[in-house]
């Protein structure tokens, strides 16, 4: 018997689409808000230096500080997505990115550690509200188009990711704290946009006579918890080794080829961009070929790839690490797509649950390689988790839905 929290029957206006075709402008405009909300979550590590020193923090102190960010960041989206299935907010988004220009207002402000922690909470509350909404928002907007409308809105996201920290760095630590003010017009303008966001996602909710994309064949509540484990396995792959690139990529470099750190930072810029390339290219390919292809190859087919890494030279280091960042990066869209249509009635909590994840396991797995390349050595680490994409072989034990994950609808024009 199918288990009513696993798959209740789906809200109609929240996991179909108009077949009119993509709305690319919500579409894109959700990503543009995600770039922004991506890049004010990364001012908070990146201010970390400022803070230590002008609050006499310990080591411990920041950790506390990141986890109250990530807490509430990572942990409450899976919530936020499992109420709003229940009780779609269409102007929920605007009203998080309030929630995140409180909170940076709040940690340019601040004059004590207390007050510093909730300021990260605030921040972690309005990325929790964001992401799991907005998923299932480029979803009503795809026009069938699920992978690519996922892919647009995840490259938003990643970009963010990467320039806030340089912003911080040219901007926020050259003048200290109060800089991190200016952040908030940011804030104020990823709220206004996500206002009229809303107001197209409620009229759409509305609108009567609305033709429906078929939906995905219903699965028995263990096949559904098969699914959903495999991907959670697959995306501890994904993130795991994804981690020892982003965070620890220019320290092997430097320690291996001697290197400098502009050049280090070349060579990861060049597998951000393979990250970037590979996010789009996964969301496009998914929609002809179906989800479960994309997965296997790129989970599975960085693996040859990613055993060689730790041989090559300089030169293959950086042609291997971009080919990596892009094959691998194709995988995240087709899972989302995939879980959203595994669990076709709990949309945002599916994106909330992945996003979530996919969050908390790159910071879980970029500490615990760090202490073990302290323990060890930067180039074992690289040595051992080359081995995590064999775990791409769960990929043949997910569930065939019988629907858009794998018969992708034909794109309308």
């Amino acid at each position: 018997m199918t288990s009513p929290s696993l798959a209740a029957p789906a809200p109609a206006a929240d996991t179909a689409p108009q077949r009119a075709g993509a709305n690319l402008a919500i579409i894109l405009s959700l990503s543009f808000c995600h770039m922004l909300n991506d890049m004010m979550q990364s001012l908070l590590p990146a201010l970390y230096p400022v803070l230590k020193d002008q609050f006499a923090l310990d080591f411990a102190q920041i950790g506390l500080l990141t986890l109250a960010f990530q807490c509430t960041a990572s942990m409450l989206q899976p919530a936020v997505g499992l109420y709003t299935d229940r009780n779609p907010l269409p102007y929920s988004m605007a009203i998080g990115m309030g929630a995140t220009l409180v909170g940076l207002v709040l940690l340019a402000t601040a004059w004590s550690y207390p007050l510093l922690v909730l300021a990260a909470m605030l921040i972690g509350c309005g990325s929790a509200v964001f992401h799991p909404e907005a998923s299932r928002v480029a979803r009503a907007a795809a026009g069938g188009r699920y992978g690519l409308a996922q892919s647009i809105f995840q490259v938003g996201g990643n970009t963010g990711s990467a320039i806030g920290p340089l912003l911080a760095a040219f901007v926020v630590v050259p003048a200290g704290q109060g800089r991190v003010l200016w952040f908030s017009g940011a804030a104020l303008l990823a709220s206004l946009v996500l206002s009229r966001v809303g107001a197209w996602y409620s009229r759409a909710r509305r609108a009567p006579g609305k033709a429906q994309a078929a939906a995905p064949q219903r699965l028995s509540r263990g096949k559904v918890l098969l699914g959903i484990t495999v991907l959670i396995v697959l995306l501890f792959s994904k993130n795991f080794y994804s981690a020892a690139l982003t965070s620890f990529f220019t320290f092997y470099l430097i320690e291996r080829f001697d290197v400098s750190i502009q050049t280090a930072q070349l060579f990861l810029f060049a597998y951000l961009a393979g990250l970037a390339g590979g996010i789009l290219a996964g969301g496009w390919i998914g929609d002809r070929i179906g989800r479960i292809p994309v997965i296997w190859f790129s989970i599975l087919g960085a693996l040859p790839f990613t055993l060689i890494l730790p041989y090559a030279n300089l030169f293959w280091t950086g042609v291997l690490a971009t080919l990596i960042g892009l094959i691998m990066s194709s995988a995240f869209s087709a899972i989302i797509v995939y879980a959203q249509d595994l669990m076709p009635g709990r949309i945002g909590f599916v994106s909330g649950l992945f996003f979530g994840l996919s969050f908390g396991l790159g910071g879980l797995g970029a500490a615990a390689m760090g202490a073990l390349a302290d323990w060890t050595s930067i180039e074992t680490v690289y040595g051992i988790v080359s081995f995590l994409p064999l775990l791409g072989l769960a990929t043949a034990l997910l569930p065939r839905v019988g629907g858009p994950a794998e018969k992708p609808q034909p794109a309308s024009r």
